[in-house]
């Protein structure tokens, strides 16, 4: 069944890369309505944002969507991860900014608080998009894939000069809680010498040491260090999970990334829906649900740190 959150949940914070304030609150919708973004500081025209692949911009430090209308909101990446790996399908989030709260930098806080309210069952049956054949995109960085898969699976590698990151791969299936237990709690990374160059572009304004994980060659700047000596690649995987999200519902395939970010993932998503006999839509049986992002989460496999 298609779930929504059981009630409101509001999150205050700063915006990462605006640094400004910023009130957001998921609240439930009904079935079908997907996960849509309203900013209630816009009066007039639309306001709506629906989070699907084909609003998103090119922005290579975050996840920007924006609707017909211009109006936007970026930086959407982690709640998206945040509710597909609660298995939350539908969303209205009323944010009174252009810039999702950063929090710690990670999802754990988002998650928490989802799994602390509830999630609704909705009497519809979840879409599923089937991937069946193989899709592929490259840029001058790095390349992502999708393929057949009987769950969503995911395998990432980068490979960073600073050696507190250095080359990390992770595999994993993100059925059954995995997301909550492995990727949710770990941060956005960066390096102290990009940092001068974001904030002299007009980002990062908002970001500091509580939440980020800034290095500098083989040290870590950052108070407490690592949450996990592979977080960056975990992170990645993280924010994957939720560009991937704005498909407009959950995948059954495979995906593999190479050195990827929000842009490769976006240009997969166009790729795939694009493609003819790329993907088919299919009505999950309580055999496929028990396959997806979000199934059997519990509360208490949150991680500690958040």
């Amino acid at each position: 069944m298609q779930t929504t959150v059981q009630s409101f949940v509001r999150f205050e914070g700063t915006g990462l890369h605006t640094g400004l304030p910023v009130s957001m609150v998921v609240c439930p919708a009904p079935a079908d309505h997907g996960i849509v973004f309203q900013r209630t500081d816009i009066r007039l025209g639309n306001a709506r944002i629906p989070a699907l692949f084909d609003h998103a911009e090119q922005s290579p430090l975050c996840t920007l969507i924006v609707n017909d209308a211009g109006v936007s909101v970026s930086t959407i990446e982690h709640i998206m991860a945040a509710l597909a790996g609660c298995g939350v399908h539908n969303a209205l989030i009323k944010i009174d900014g252009p810039e999702v709260p950063v929090l710690d930098g990670s999802a754990a806080p988002f998650v928490r608080k989802i799994m602390a309210t509830g999630v609704k069952p909705l009497s519809a049956p979840i879409r599923v998009i089937e991937v069946l054949n193989t899709v592929e995109v490259h840029t001058a960085q790095g390349w992502a894939r999708l393929g057949p898969g009987t769950g969503l699976t995911m395998d990432f590698h980068i490979d960073f000069a600073d050696k507190a990151i250095g080359k990390q791969s992770k595999s994993l299936n993100l059925a059954n809680g995995t997301f909550v237990r492995e990727l949710c709690d770990s941060r956005t990374f960066c390096r102290a010498s990009d940092v001068e160059a974001m904030r002299a572009a007009g980002k990062a304004l908002g970001g500091t040491m509580d939440n980020a994980v800034v290095v500098d060659g083989d040290t870590v700047l950052s108070p407490g260090g690592l949450r996990h000596a592979d977080e960056a690649v975990r992170h990645k995987m993280l924010d994957a999970l939720g560009d991937l999200a704005l498909a407009g519902a959950p995948i059954l395939g495979h995906y593999e990334g190479h050195k990827a970010g929000h842009t490769l993932t976006n240009m997969l998503l166009r790729e795939l829906f694009a493609t003819k006999d790329g993907y088919r839509i299919v009505e999950s049986d309580a055999s496929l649900a028990a396959r997806l992002p979000g199934a059997g989460v519990e509360a208490h496999e949150i991680p500690a740190v958040a």
